[in-house]
């Protein structure tokens, strides 16, 4: 009975769900998901049974199957049953069997969860404290760092683990006194797979030297979920103060970030939002010394090093309309066509067509930005001496509200230096000075 007690404890001091709730929970037909199954129904809660038949174990995965659904029926439940082919799915993706029947199951149970009718609101499974101690050990090795050291949660969003506080034998006692029966996965005890390795042979060891290894690290693993929410909230803090963001260009002042107290797990902290994994953590630090040009890319965005800023971007055509163009892409095609980027030495003939620029070399920064214009650009107009908004700029050029849509500007270092197919700025003009000249040109699309 200490075990129900505990349970329902566990289950009101963390807040876990209610009596009033429709709960599915996920049963493999292993001791674990049996037990919750028993204590769900002692505490009188509302529960489904689900099953995931993995096709893994060829008859065995039937027999698992045919046991949890006598299993549902005993406890005259409703249930639910689904046959993967799982080593296909594999293949497919090019995922290990573990990760495959992971990601199988988990979608299967988000369906049930939303379709079910009536509507069911947590998905329970059987995690417990000794498999909280072998992910924290798991994650400690992977280099997962403050977040993986927290372990597993009691609850995330619709994921409840309500036997988190109990131990393997814990659970074992109780199905024996209960007289429960279950089901033994006999791949349990074979090392193939990463987790029974730790589960059979590295923490079993690590208890010879430290008999209360697992209490000790769910104690642990307290702390670290405080000190995690802690660190979140100091991270959130530094990175509104230092990462600056322009429309979908996104801005880290290099100087800033080093001059911080732990410049390396902020960076990190950054940039893994961007789809940047821990391992190119490395790369992107190199980039705090690199010369500008330098560049890392993660499967959607690309960090660039230019001067004393670094450049996170998207790596192909922005849906918010934004470009990045770099001193060494020669063309560049947007949603109005395309622009061509060179250069050339002085002296160079001036050019009559709108929609070439011609522009001094010593006055521009790269990256340069391509984007569409917005309420309260502005730039000083070709020959003249004052700056002019450019929606001023564009009501004196009698263009429609329809043409003002397709108007785009370059962008050099905060600076607007041309206005595509209308004016540049007179700042950035050829002069008897100029030593070097950048050309942009537009090839409009044809409407």
């Amino acid at each position: 009975m200490q075990l129900r007690q505990s349970f329902e404890k566990f289950t009101s001091t963390q807040a876990l769900f209610t009596k009033k709730d429709r709960l599915l929970i996920a049963v493999s037909g292993g001791v674990d998901s049996v037990v919750l199954c028993e204590l769900c129904a002692l505490a009188g809660l509302d529960f489904s049974i689900a099953h995931a038949n993995f096709q893994l174990r060829g008859a065995d995965s039937d027999a698992d199957e045919t046991f949890v659904a006598a299993l549902a029926t005993a406890y005259k439940v409703p249930f639910y049953v689904k046959k993967f082919d799982t080593n296909g799915y594999a293949l497919q993706h090019k995922k290990s069997i573990q990760v495959a029947a992971r990601d199988l199951r988990y979608e299967w149970f988000q369906t049930l969860l939303q379709q079910a009718t009536p509507p069911l609101q947590y998905l329970l499974t059987a995690h417990h404290a000794d498999d909280n101690t072998e992910t924290i050990v798991m994650n400690f090795f992977k280099g997962t760092g403050i977040n993986g050291l927290k372990g597993i949660l009691p609850k995330q969003q619709q994921i409840v683990r309500p036997l988190l506080f109990a131990t393997k034998t814990n659970i074992l006692a109780f199905a024996h006194e209960n007289s429960l029966a279950f089901r033994e996965d006999a791949s349990n005890a074979e090392d193939k797979y990463t987790r029974n390795y730790f589960r059979n042979q590295l923490i079993p060891d690590i208890q010879k030297v430290f008999p209360q290894v697992i209490q000790n690290l769910q104690e642990n693993a307290h702390r670290f979920k405080d000190i995690y929410a802690i660190y979140q909230e100091a991270v959130a803090l530094k990175k509104k103060k230092i990462l600056h963001k322009e429309g979908s260009l996104y801005k880290l002042p290099v100087l800033r970030l080093l001059n911080e107290t732990a410049p390396y797990s902020i960076l990190y902290e950054i940039i893994k939002d961007f789809g940047f994994r821990a391992a190119q953590t490395g790369e992107v630090e190199k980039l705090l010394c690199a010369p500008t040009g330098r560049f890392v890319e993660s499967a959607s965005h690309r960090i660039l090093r230019n001067r004393k800023w670094l450049l996170i971007t998207e790596r192909n055509s922005n849906s918010a309309g934004q470009y990045l163009l770099e001193k060494e892409v020669a063309t560049l095609s947007f949603e109005e066509g395309k622009l061509t980027l060179s250069f050339a030495t002085s002296p160079l003939a001036l050019e009559s067509d709108p929609n070439i620029a011609l522009l001094d070399e010593g006055d521009i920064q790269f990256p340069l930005i391509l984007r569409k214009w917005k309420t309260g650009d502005y730039f000083y107009p070709l020959g003249m001496p004052k700056k002019k908004k450019i929606s001023r700029f564009l009501i004196d050029q009698k263009l429609s509200l329809a043409e003002k849509e397709h108007i785009w500007v370059v962008e050099s270092n905060q600076k607007i230096i041309w206005v595509l197919g209308r004016r540049i700025d007179n700042r950035f003009k050829i002069t008897s000075q100029t030593q070097g000249i950048v050309k942009l040109h537009l090839s409009p699309c044809v409407r």
